[in-house]
């Protein structure tokens, strides 16, 4: 459609930017009118935008529809705030952080067939895998439509929610380890989203052959993209579902926290060298040590922030660190798109550098619970 490097990056953002500002409009309306009403709404509304994108690009439109069924979506997909609530209004506290990991969980689950999906369909056309993201929000909207109840109570109080919450940022420099977990969040999640937004344009200009971006250099890239983004997730869901806990007991948040930032670092560095030999088998090599990074910093990070924290003020601050990352999505896909159009390694290098400069951070923390070591 004529776009450049930098236009493709910036319509990611749109998505990006949109969920940043509408998550806390969903999340209170969702205190006042109730749970049901705003999922099924903004599933519907995220429907709109992925079909809209499918046909402006089957039919080859202005670019500026694209723009617009990003936004559409971001604006659609900001629902987290209240699929959480849901959540803490059907969960005890003592069973509220295995509520939340289920979200994570799915979220995990869909990062592993999301991409295969994607680079499957692409095969048939490139437009195949937007029209059948469309049609998931529509099954989507149907299951909601069908399963889920109303789980706000009358007796709930209407709490307001602003969209920077100074105050919070203010009391969470009271306890250890915070302020240093939400800068970690924030600086590691942009410097990663500079990754996965950079990664198909490296892909499709380093591996794939060809100089007319035709349909068959489309499908290409897609499936070496979904490749790298699979072993990615299949990783990263081994460490996470089956590795950590035993990795926790024996090392310890703080410790997994600071191999991770190192691991995550490096092979944002190592990248570029894969480009640099044109062998993409190189690149694959390089996806699950990335991924053991990710796998290893996330899991340890949200633990120990919530061990570092008082009960009655997990909800908030969890929040923060949530709207902290999401930060980091928007700051991200930005910082690549002009990186990229410089040379197409600095977002790897940049990013990778962000993200070693926050061992310096990561020093700082102190474990929260005492641990046995295990030989």
């Amino acid at each position: 459609m004529g776009a450049t490097d930098r236009m493709v990056m910036y319509i990611s953002a749109t998505y990006s930017i949109m969920q940043f500002i509408f998550a806390p409009f969903w999340g209170s309306l969702s205190d006042k009118i109730g749970r049901r009403p705003i999922v099924l709404l903004s599933v519907l509304i995220s429907a709109v935008g992925y079909f809209l994108f499918a046909f402006a690009a089957l039919f080859n439109v202005h670019i500026v529809w694209l723009f617009l069924a990003r936004g559409i979506s971001g604006f659609g997909n900001a629902n987290i705030g209240a699929a959480q609530a849901i959540v803490a209004d059907t969960t005890t506290p003592e069973n509220r952080s295995k509520g939340m990991g289920l979200i994570g969980a799915a979220f995990g689950l869909g990062f592993i067939f999301g991409p295969a999906l994607g680079a499957g369909l692409s095969q048939i056309h490139p437009v195949v895998p937007l029209l059948t993201a469309g049609g998931l929000a529509i099954i989507n909207f149907l299951l909601a439509f069908k399963l889920l109840p109303e789980t706000r109570s009358q007796e709930m109080a209407v709490t307001e929610r602003k969209l920077i919450p100074i105050h919070l940022i203010k009391e969470s420099t009271k306890y250890v380890n915070v302020s240093n977990l939400i800068l970690l969040s924030l600086i590691i999640t942009a410097a990663f989203a500079q990754m996965e937004q950079a990664i198909t344009l490296y892909i499709d200009d380093t591996f794939v052959t060809g100089s007319s971006y035709n349909t068959e250099r489309i499908k290409e890239a897609a499936k070496l993209t979904g490749y790298f983004l699979i072993v990615i997730g299949v990783t990263a869901t081994i460490i996470q579902g089956g590795l950590i806990k035993s990795l926790t007991r024996k090392f310890g948040e703080v410790r997994l926290i600071q191999f991770g930032i190192f691991v995550m670092g490096t092979s944002l560095f190592m990248i570029p060298l894969a480009g640099h030999f044109g062998k993409f088998w190189v690149l694959m090599l390089i996806a699950p040590y990335m991924a053991t990074g990710s796998g290893l910093v996330n899991p340890s990070k949200s633990s120990l922030l919530s061990q570092s924290i008082p009960q009655e003020k997990q909800g908030a601050i969890l929040g923060l660190n949530q709207s902290a990352s999401s930060l980091g999505r928007v700051i991200g896909p930005l910082l690549a798109a002009e990186l990229y159009t410089l040379r197409p390694d600095y977002p790897f290098f940049i990013g990778g550098t962000m993200i070693l400069f926050m061992f310096t951070v990561g020093y700082r923390l102190k474990p929260q619970v005492e641990r046995k070591q295990t030989k």
